[in-house]
């Protein structure tokens, strides 16, 4: 009685007391996605689409261009006839020049539009692939975050059969002084508490490794009075067959780049419309004739429309229908794969119910035997040895039914993993 009010203080003083913490599933989901180093990538790819944004519009902008040129050349325009009393001076053969020109575009057949929707597209799809690397981190939180769980239930049976294994001690000693039983009799007993002693030492050191890779997924340092909120099975056990996997959204976002990249293709094909202006000092200018640096400038129009394009542009065009083809491959293979893991995992799920509705009898019937064999080693008509066989099939027994239920709840959020919901 002593021992369940202590126990009973214990779990009250662990839930209330503000120096020990709780921590739940969902909370470890949330903690482990800001704290991981790969969610700083969500902001660098923001900032790369701002500046190719930028970038694209830059191309609305009037275009500058300078250059200078010298050279000499070895002939020039010469005027084919001579006039009595007069001379005319011919085109020097070294000549120089500077112009400045820019140049102003109209219409660009929709390139730079196009060009913004693909940075657009670009920055979806970078983002959806890392969606995709930053939910495996689930997986690694179910992992550690069960374990736990059930490394702290296999604690908790080990202290539980310590009590049992040092009630029998007492019990066997008093049986030794009144010559019912041996000294073999103890020492079997003795050797089953150090076994379960240093499985205790075996458990508490792998639960520190796992409380400490926790700690260090989720950022935020797990200790040892703090406890995890173990999810009942009511709670769990709502389950859907729709997939929301972030892997569905990436593959989307690809299908819409190479649309995007289709439409690019049409504008790279159409006619282009700017103005232009020039400002030039050269020696000679416009006019030919006159041999001397003058300024001058040109002012106009001008349309470009390159039919090159036009030769591989419906093969450009079934390429991106083919990666379009591929991507669509690609999702239904993903699907059919999703769906094969629900079913195994339905099955598990399946499994551990009708495991866990016989464990509470096994544990009532194991522990009818230990106490018939108790008695039975008190009248001197059964072995310690027998006795400690039924004691370790009653605690296995109990590790069962603790086990089965850790096992339970993680092979349902192994199926919540498998579809997001």
């Amino acid at each position: 009685m002593k021992k369940m009010a202590f126990l009973l203080a214990v779990l009250v003083n662990g839930i209330v007391s503000p120096s020990y913490g709780q921590l739940s599933i969902d909370d470890c989901y949330k903690k482990a996605q800001a704290n991981y180093p790969l969610v700083k990538q969500y902001g660098l790819i923001e900032q790369a689409k701002e500046y190719n944004l930028s970038n694209a519009n830059k191309g609305y902008l009037p275009q500058f261009a300078l250059s200078a040129k010298a050279s000499y050349q070895s002939d020039v325009t010469k005027i084919p006839i001579s006039l009595p009393n007069m001379q005319i001076k011919g085109i020097n053969k070294d000549q120089y020049q500077s112009v400045i020109e820019v140049n102003q575009t109209i219409w660009d057949g929709g390139i730079i539009r196009n060009q913004k929707k693909i940075t657009e597209a670009g920055s979806v799809l970078e983002k959806q692939k890392l969606d995709v690397d930053m939910y495996t981190i689930n997986e690694r939180v179910n992992q550690l975050f069960f374990g736990i769980l059930l490394l702290d239930e296999q604690i908790r049976q080990n202290i539980l059969l310590q009590d049992e294994l040092k009630r029998n001690y007492a019990q066997v000693s008093s049986y030794l002084a009144n010559g019912i039983a041996n000294q073999a009799d103890l020492d079997a007993i003795k050797v089953n508490q150090l076994n379960t002693t240093q499985r205790k030492v075996e458990l508490e050191a792998t639960r520190k490794a796992y409380r400490e890779m926790l700690s260090a997924l989720i950022g935020e340092s797990i200790k040892e009075g703090d406890y995890l909120i173990k999810p009942s099975t009511i709670e769990s056990a709502s389950l859907s067959t729709t997939i929301n996997r972030p892997e569905l959204q990436l593959f989307d976002a690809q299908k819409q780049q190479l649309e995007t990249q289709k439409e690019m293709i049409n504008a790279r094909n159409l006619p282009k419309l700017g103005l232009f202006v020039q400002g030039g000092y050269s020696n000679p200018a416009l006019n030919m004739l006159k041999s001397e640096f003058s300024t001058y400038y040109i002012a106009g129009a001008r349309l470009t429309w390159n039919f090159g394009g036009l030769y591989t542009k419906k093969n450009d065009k079934r390429l991106l229908e083919n990666n379009q083809q591929n991507v669509a491959i690609q999702k239904e293979t993903f699907l059919f794969n999703t769906n094969l893991k629900m079913t195994q995992q339905s099955h598990e799920i399946e499994k551990m119910k009708q495991l866990m509705q016989d464990d509470d009898e096994i544990i009532r019937l194991r522990t009818n035997i230990k106490n018939a064999a108790e008695v039975k080693v008190k009248n001197g008509t059964l072995s310690v040895t027998e006795l400690l066989r039924e004691i370790n099939s009653e605690d296995q027994a109990k590790q069962n039914k603790a086990l089965h239920e850790i096992q339970l709840i993680m092979s349902i959020y192994n199926y919540k993993n498998s579809t997001n919901n």
